[in-house]
Formats: C-alpha cells, structure tokens, sequence
C-alpha cells in the first residue's frame, strides 16, 4: 500500500470543516423494506476501479482528511459481510462457481452491509466511503452473460450514493500494478472462468478491457465521476476531495 501523506499542508478552503447539507436520497429501484430515505442524514462516497487502480489508498487518505476535518466515517467494500463473507472466500478458493451463484453470493453479501452497516451508519449522520459498490458487481455479472434485467432489479435496493468515482487505469498498468503488488495474476480479476484463454495474461488483458467497456456504459446510465487513475496519487486525491467538498456544501447534486 502506498504511504499515506506525511508532510503538513498549508490551510485551504479545502480543509475547513463542512458541515453536510442534507442530500434527498433515494434508492434505484424498489429498496428496503421500512426504510425511510429522508432519514438518511449522512453521506454515501463510493470509490470503483479495478485492483491495481488505487482505490484503497485514495480511500485511506479520504478517510483521514474527512475525520480531520471532523467527520465520523464508516468503510464497506466487497466480501466484508459478517454474514456470507467467508464462505464466499471459500467457494471461490475451488473455482467452480457458477455465474449465477457466483452473482447471487456478491448480491447477498451487499444486501447484509447495506441493511447493517451502510444505512444505520447514514442514520446517525456518518461519512460512508465504500471500496466498490453495485457497478463492479453488475459489470461482472455482464461480462459473464447475465440479463441485465435481472441485474437491475437484484440492485433496486441499492442506495442512489452522493458521489461515485471510478478510477480509470489501462489493461497494461493494473498488470503491473498486480504483479509488482502480488507477483501474480488473480484468477477471477483476470476472467479465467470465462475461458477467454489459457494464458492468464492474455485473458487478465481481454477481460479488463472488457470491464472497462463495461464501465464507460454504466458511467453513461449512472452519472459517475470518472478519474484518471495514471496520475499521481496526490493529483487524484485533490480531484476527490474538491469534489466531495462541493458534495457536502450541497453545490453538487447527485
């Protein structure tokens, strides 16, 4: 992971202590069961991308620079569920998932932090950041052949977030992000269940591609900041922190 900020920063607009307007939130489709939106005082920040893009350091840095400025914060992501999130982890160690079971196991784990964790945390007034949201998992469920009505109506419980960015990084650079990080390819981060290849480079290439493609049309229907995640990680963190600035003054509707 890369080193958080050390060095002092001068004082700016941007390190002044917002107090959040409320946000009018709403979900996509059907929602939860007795919950009520306009109760939903805190804020929902998503950080998408693939591995290798950033998101986890862009978050840890968000995280420090929002509580510094004096806002509690709550983190989510993916596989943490306290309900599924092992037994996910263990299915998936046998490769033998189907598309379906595999979508239906990420779909329960979302469900379970978004009833107790994402929601109570924006009831009493928290800063959410979640480490990918509903788009990774839509756009996989699409790059394995799922109908994408189906996906639309799983995700309608999904909360309509405050702000999303997705960090942009090309094929090329998360392979050597990866290996440099890992020293090897992830087999489902490269799509080795879609038979793209036998090569697992070339079939971590077309896949990510693929996602990418995948992504520029979820951008187009959804409305989220895309960010180019080949520059620096202070540059991309100045761009996160303006925009969620102009998201907590209420200058930037959803």
């Amino acid at each position: 992971m890369e080193k958080r900020f050390r060095h002092r920063r001068p004082r700016s607009r941007l390190s002044r202590v917002i107090v959040p307007r409320l946000s009018q939130h709403r979900f996509y489709g059907h929602g939860l069961p007795g919950v009520d939106p306009d109760k939903l005082v805190g804020k929902l920040i998503v950080v998408e991308g693939a591995d290798g893009s950033g998101r986890s350091t862009q978050i840890v840095q968000l995280v420090d620079w929002l509580e510094g400025s004096g806002h509690a914060t709550v983190q989510v992501g993916l596989k943490r569920s306290t309900l599924v999130s092992e037994e996910l982890e263990q299915a998936k160690q046998g490769n033998i998932l189907s598309h379906r079971t595999l979508s239906l196991f990420y779909a329960t784990d979302f469900a379970d932090q978004l009833e107790n964790t994402i929601l109570p945390a924006m009831k009493a007034g928290r800063m959410v950041l979640a480490d990918r949201y509903i788009y990774t998992l839509m756009a996989r469920d699409m790059a394995r052949g799922i109908d994408a009505a189906w996906i639309k109506n799983i995700y309608g419980i999904a909360l309509v977030p405050d702000v999303v960015f997705y960090l942009s990084v090309t094929a090329e650079t998360l392979v050597e992000r990866n290996i440099s990080k890992n020293a090897k390819l992830d087999y489902w981060e490269s799509g080795m269940d879609l038979g793209l290849s036998r090569d697992i480079f070339e079939s971590f290439m077309k896949y990510q591609s693929q996602i990418q493609t995948i992504f520029r049309k979820l951008q187009r229907t959804y409305k989220f900041s895309t960010l180019d995640g080949e520059r620096s990680v202070a540059q991309v963190q100045k761009e996160m922190r303006e925009k969620v600035s102009r998201v907590l003054s209420g200058s930037q509707p959803v």
